[in-house]
């Protein structure tokens, strides 16, 4: 057993620079506009729980998120400042700010003290403290925009007003603010990691007959038929599930969807809906086929791939959009959407590799009213070995009307 090390404000601020992608002459005012906004947040988590007493149950979970989420861009602010975070902390619960220094030693633990109420709501005094927040942020961000005062003392001085603030909210919450800090990096590095680690399938160590395939081609083929787009499927020339249309008033091409699912067997492994197209159930596990194998979960899935597929539509279908660049709201939506199952273990930065490598595989169909043609392509599926999908987009081919039906032109 390791012992335990608290956390210190340089280190929790060494490990959150790690995560800050921006650069250049835009980075600062960024973080201005980021401890502005995260400030704002922490004030709508009050005013919330104000109108919906008994019905808003994620109160504190929200506002410990809000706190983290402030002190990163403090930090953030601090270090394109060239001031220590252990500097700024060590002035905010100074006697004589004036002759506080950096302290590499300052750890979380020492700011706030050691026994202090649990409050699950908010007080007449958190209410206060986090007005005098806002109040002492807008003061930083005015300084700042007006690039005054140049000098690093002020700088500081300004810092410290709003790290004073932020120590004194935790604590009127009952909130230590270590804790904040932790939840913060977890959340970062959740979502931009420093190293990528793929976990083990979930169904590692079973027969065959219940685990996914590690590895499988799936040839996608669209035909009208009766003037009705349709996608049919075949693996191995064995036919795979139903035939798709969009399911939808307007067209939208939805009935590639089930591209999605194999981009979640590729990089998440998990799928229960393709489990259960391939009957691959995991039977000897009776609870875990029920729980995690069973309609219920399926139903999770083709929820989450219908809410985000009206989320790509806004996005344009997340084209150019590169690893890193899936809004966070988006990915953190998707988790509570799989809250309870398997799967709400991946990190939130292999959710944006299945679902952009699954948006990346999906064939764009031709027009088939206008052309008469079919779509088809041959999607690769790798989870074991790439964690990737492909697809090859074969030429679209003509369907020749006969008689009133239509004639599939390839060979039989």
């Amino acid at each position: 057993m390791t012992d335990f090390q608290a956390l210190t404000l340089d280190g929790y601020a060494a490990q959150a620079a790690l995560t800050d992608q921006r650069r250049g002459s835009s980075a600062m005012s960024f973080a201005l506009l980021g401890l502005f906004g995260e400030t704002g947040s922490l004030l709508t988590e009050l005013k919330k729980k104000q109108r919906d007493q008994t019905t808003y149950l994620g109160y504190a979970d929200a506002v410990v998120e809000e706190l983290g989420d402030v002190l990163w861009y403090l930090s953030s602010l601090c270090r394109r400042s060239r001031i220590a975070l252990s500097a700024v902390a060590g002035a905010a619960i100074a006697a004589d700010p004036s002759k506080a220094q950096r302290d590499p030693t300052l750890t979380f633990h020492g700011l706030q003290p050691a026994v202090m109420p649990l409050s699950r709501e908010p007080t007449a005094s958190f209410e206060r403290t986090l007005l005098q927040l806002a109040i002492r942020v807008g003061e930083l961000v005015r300084q700042y925009e007006a690039e005054a005062p140049r000098k690093r003392g002020a700088r500081q001085h300004s810092l410290t007003e709003v790290m004073r603030c932020l120590i004194r909210a935790a604590t009127e919450a009952g909130v230590t603010l270590e804790a904040a800090a932790v939840k913060n990096l977890h959340k970062i590095f959740d979502r931009w990691p420093r190293e990528r680690v793929y976990p083990a399938p979930f169904d590692e160590g079973l027969v065959a007959e219940e685990t996914l395939p590690r590895a499988m081609t799936i040839d996608v083929v669209e035909r009208v038929i009766d003037g009705q787009p349709f996608v049919f499927q075949r693996s191995n020339g064995v036919n795979v599930g139903d035939r798709l249309t969009d399911n939808a008033a307007v067209p939208d091409d939805y009935r590639f969807h089930d591209v999605f699912h194999y981009a979640y067997v590729a990089v998440l492994g998990w799928s229960p809906v393709t489990r259960s197209l391939l009957r691959l159930k995991r039977k000897s596990l009776p609870t875990v086929d029920e729980a995690e194998d069973g309609a219920r979960a399926m139903l999770i899935e083709e929820g989450v791939t219908t809410w985000l597929f009206g989320q790509a539509q806004q996005l344009r279908f997340f084209e150019g959009m590169r690893s890193g660049e899936l809004p966070l709201d988006l990915l953190k939506e998707v988790r509570e959407f799989v809250a309870g199952y398997e799967v709400e273990r991946c990190p939130l930065w292999l959710w944006e590799a299945a679902i952009l490598q699954g948006y990346a595989a999906e064939p764009a169909s031709p027009s088939i009213s206008n052309t008469g043609a079919y779509a088809s392509g041959r999607f690769h599926n790798d989870p074991i070995h790439l964690h990737r999908n492909a697809i090859e987009h074969a030429a679209p081919e003509r369907i020749q009307p006969v008689g009133g039906l239509l004639r599939d032109p390839r060979p039989k």
